[in-house]
């Protein structure tokens, strides 16, 4: 009885703790950006039926969601650096798309007092929230678990029984999100628009 007992006092059991701790984190984040993806068809449907001249943007949000989907995610991921940073870029280039798609709602006022559009925004922004946290978590548990691979005395065991246990992969902040927003005031200029016809001379 008092073998068990000195073991679990030496950290033995402190890996697989972490690990399963940082894996249920992770658990967490893909299930956030599944329900922001189950929002997006509707989304896209509704902004459809105001701003059809939009197609552009509608495409390219369909097509984000089509690549972050798609994107194969399995146990290995999060251990992988090549496939969590595919991961991340899917995830990231939706992220982007969803921007411009909430932002063209603004030369609609029709859209902008639909209310199934704005219980989607509100969804979409809620779920945004979510993500943002549950990523947060996620490497914070990612880095107590990384820390213990690499610190006494739970290294010890991280080279005997659990030699097979390899560090996990942070969430980064998107590279866009590194440079303040360009805002300009100045009106856009009309498009294919002559130039006003000059006063006579008097």
């Amino acid at each position: 009885m008092l073998f068990p007992v000195l073991l679990a006092g030496c950290g033995v059991n402190t890996i697989p703790t972490k690990q399963e701790k940082a894996k249920a984190s992770w658990a967490d984040v893909q299930s956030q950006y599944q329900r922001r993806a189950d929002l997006v068809p509707n989304l896209v449907a509704t902004v459809q039926g105001y701003a059809v001249q939009e197609r552009t943007v509608l495409t390219q949000v369909t097509q984000a969601r089509a690549s972050a989907t798609q994107v194969k995610v399995d146990a290995s991921t999060v251990t992988d650096p090549a496939a969590f940073q595919r991961y991340q870029a899917a995830q990231n280039q939706l992220t982007g798309v969803l921007g411009r798609l909430l932002a063209i709602s603004e030369n609609y006022p029709d859209l902008k007092s639909n209310q199934n559009f704005l219980a989607l925004q509100s969804q979409l922004e809620g779920t945004e929230n979510r993500i943002a946290v549950a990523r947060r978590d996620y490497n914070e548990a990612v880095r107590d678990y990384n820390t213990s691979l690499r610190t006494f005395p739970t290294i010890i065991w991280a080279k005997t029984a659990y030699s097979s246990a390899t560090p996990m992969q942070l969430f980064q902040a998107a590279e866009t999100s590194q440079a303040a927003p360009s805002v300009s005031f100045a009106p856009a200029p009309a498009a294919n628009s002559a130039p006003a016809p000059r006063a006579p001379a008097q």
